[in-house]
């Protein structure tokens, strides 16, 4: 496969779940939000700072608004990791490699692109309860997974988007599960009480994982919920499941039956991969969760450079990426 479509399917899978995801974080925190007894306020600056765009977001507001978060999350085109950015480049780069998408594929793209403008021009971030777009753009991008995985051959297109997709999920739970220290930061104090399984609860149902882990762990304890979401070896949306299949799609687009590593994506790949496979829940919350989390960040982020080297830049292209 030519290095330029490979790269155009791969920031396609990544683009998507990452608009999937920012879904996700509002919607989960609209709900908690709703949940929250009257006389505590609305928490969205932490919403805000696990993205990683805290600093973008002062440039533009001084105050973290319910509406304004909102907005510069979902439908501010200046916010290279919004929603509408996200979808607005996964349709660019689906465009591109059009000839490599099934049609019904490409038209469900088209239908989410136009679903962020509409949501757009209604201004759906200022209505009283905004859920049901999220939830539609939720729904929508799941479909768009669905078709891909029904209507596609498994070669190295369908393997490139997996791989973009995976990558970007165990990163975006790791900031789902930062989200938690930015609200303890101001307010140690909450540690145990209802308020903080409260916000426990909102954190597994913003990754689909409540009933899971009830059945998996019974009660919501902190430690538990920690290792449900980073070490769990069977959850999907676990960051250690996400970078095991990742490795995976790794040796078959590199056709590696061995144990071992080919290139220096790969090497990465494994070294991250088989500390989490050994580390246990306690180490990392002794390492501190914050910490843990934000060393697993960069060093994702780095796997993603070392893939773009190693299959992307063999030619000179221009790529539709962050």
């Amino acid at each position: 496969m030519l290095s330029r479509v490979a790269s155009h399917i791969y920031w396609l899978g990544r683009y998507l779940e990452r608009a999937e995801n920012y879904a996700r974080f509002i919607d989960v925190n609209f709900n908690l939000m709703q949940d929250l007894p009257m006389d505590l306020k609305e928490q969205w600056q932490p919403l805000v700072a696990a993205t990683g765009d805290l600093d973008l977001y002062k440039t533009k507001h001084e105050t973290f608004d319910r509406h304004e978060v909102m907005e510069f999350l979902a439908f501010d085109r200046d916010n290279p990791n919004s929603m509408i950015s996200a979808v607005t480049k996964a349709r660019e780069n689906a465009r591109i490699i059009r000839e490599n998408l099934s049609k019904e594929t490409w038209e469900k793209i088209n239908e989410l692109y136009y679903m962020l403008q509409d949501g757009c021009d209604k201004k759906v971030w200022k209505k009283e309860d905004p859920r049901k777009f999220f939830e539609m753009v939720k729904n929508q991008i799941l479909l768009i997974y669905g078709l891909a995985d029904a209507t596609v051959a498994r070669t190295e297109g369908w393997l490139f988007r997996q791989l973009g997709q995976m990558l970007e999920r165990a990163d975006k739970t790791s900031r789902i599960l930062d989200v938690k220290y930015h609200i303890l930061l101001p307010s140690p104090l909450e540690v145990g009480t209802p308020l903080d399984f409260l916000h426990w609860t909102a954190l597994l149902k913003s990754v689909t994982g409540f009933n899971t882990y009830r059945r998996l762990y019974g009660t919501i304890d902190p430690s538990g919920v920690v290792e449900f979401l980073v070490l769990n070896k069977y959850f999907p949306r676990s960051i250690y499941y996400c970078l095991k299949e990742s490795e995976r799609y790794l040796h078959l687009i590199s056709e590696n039956n061995s144990e071992g590593f080919k290139n220096s994506a790969e090497k990465a790949m494994g070294e991250l991969k088989s500390r989490l496979e050994f580390s246990e829940v306690d180490d990392i919350i002794s390492t501190g969760l914050h910490e843990y989390l934000d060393t697993l960040q960069i060093k994702i982020n780095h796997i993603s450079d070392l893939i773009d080297s190693n299959f992307f830049q063999l030619k000179e292209n221009v790529i539709v990426k962050s």
